[in-house]
């Protein structure tokens, strides 16, 4: 069977859903890799060894003859036109976002997984790419706003005087929010960190951040769910004379498939010294701050708040080597004697599958 990885042709798209390591593996389980030329430029994977792995480039293309289609972004409702009927498709596809395509990949007969739909179960860990790039976002996040902080993050003691070091906030402490902690914490910063899982304390406090303990009803459980507007009121009293106190504030919290929490509001960031930096990471799914936007950084008085745009992209060697990681591992769950066999019956694979036989397995938001 063939495996085809197109250049990603969406704006702004570095990463590249199979690399140089990953081919090897595939062709070891008895596939055929086409990769499109210069599919791998911006991740450095030159098209010269995509060919020593084992791969096919092709100057065009590969989608159309492929059995089997991996891509970081979905493909285009063009690309989708020409797939074969009963292909596979492996990408990270928003179904509220992506209708059309959705309903051709179901007039096609094409059985589509999206990696935002994986479950969070221990078996699909090493094909968790929201989690992988998470990491690299929430890395990207810290540099991003020590690149814009006007002083230093960590203190420095010099002749002329004390630099005290940055204070910043991540608010979310999930994958993302912990390695902005740990990366903040390594450039010398007194990091806060604050999660509705007090389960997440522990983690923040081993990478020698203070969690922050609110006078609110705490999660159990390894992911946060949704809360009510009530609560949420409540939660932004309290934070804000944490914002406020800040240099650096990360925002991470984000619910897949809804729209994210606001956890910051104008009256905070006003409250914040000049030159104070908000990135929030949020902004794709509305923002964790409600003025932000994706892509732009907007000023509110003399705060700057950045807001996040495919963050991973902007590091597409690591992202695009583990993104393909999590590709071939969740390839490895459907293959059998060399053919693609998804069997639906696996909770892994049933979970993140969109599209199947002519039909839409989930309901669209």
């Amino acid at each position: 069977m063939r495996v085809g990885t197109p250049a990603e042709s969406r704006p702004a798209e570095r990463r590249v859903a199979c690399v140089p390591d990953t081919v090897s593996a595939l062709v070891d389980a008895g596939l055929t890799v086409h990769v499109q030329e210069g599919a791998g430029r911006h991740a450095h994977a030159p098209d010269a060894a995509y060919r020593a792995a084992g791969a096919t480039v092709t100057p065009e293309d590969p989608t159309p003859e492929s059995d089997v289609v991996v891509s970081v972004q979905p493909l285009t409702l063009d690309q989708a036109a020409k797939l074969k009927p009963g292909a596979v498709t492996i990408s990270f596809l928003q179904s509220a976002n992506e209708r059309d395509l959705l309903e051709v990949y179901r007039d096609r007969r094409v059985t589509s997984f999206s990696f935002d739909l994986l479950p969070r179960v221990t078996r699909a860990q090493s094909a968790d790419a929201l989690s992988s790039q998470a990491l690299v976002a929430g890395y990207r996040a810290v540099l991003v706003a020590a690149e814009r902080l006007p002083r230093f993050l960590p203190m420095f003691t010099t002749a002329a005087g004390t630099v005290p070091p940055a204070k910043v906030l991540v608010l979310g402490a999930g994958v993302a929010g912990l390695q902005a902690i740990a990366t903040a914490r390594r450039l010398g910063a007194v990091v806060e960190a604050y999660d509705v899982r007090k389960a997440a304390g522990e983690e923040v406090r081993s990478l020698g951040a203070k969690f922050l303990e609110l006078d609110l009803e705490t999660q159990s459980g390894v992911y946060a769910s949704v809360q009510s507007e009530e609560f949420l009121e409540r939660q932004r009293e309290l934070i804000g004379e944490h914002v406020a106190a800040s240099d650096i504030v990360i925002t991470t919290a984000a619910i897949p498939g809804r729209k994210a929490p606001v956890l910051v509001t104008t009256d905070m960031l006003k409250a914040m010294a000049p030159g104070s930096v908000l990135v929030d990471l949020a902004a794709e799914s509305g923002g964790n701050y409600a003025g932000s936007v994706a892509g732009k950084e907007t000023w509110v008085g003399e705060v700057l708040v950045h807001g996040a745009l495919n963050l991973p992209s902007s590091m597409p060697v690591h992202a695009s080597r583990l993104y393909a990681r999590n590709v071939l591992n969740l390839l490895k769950l459907m293959i059998v004697d060399g053919v693609v066999q998804p069997n639906l019956d696996d909770e892994v694979l049933d979970g993140c599958c969109l599209t199947h036989d002519g039909q839409i397995r989930k309901e669209l938001p």
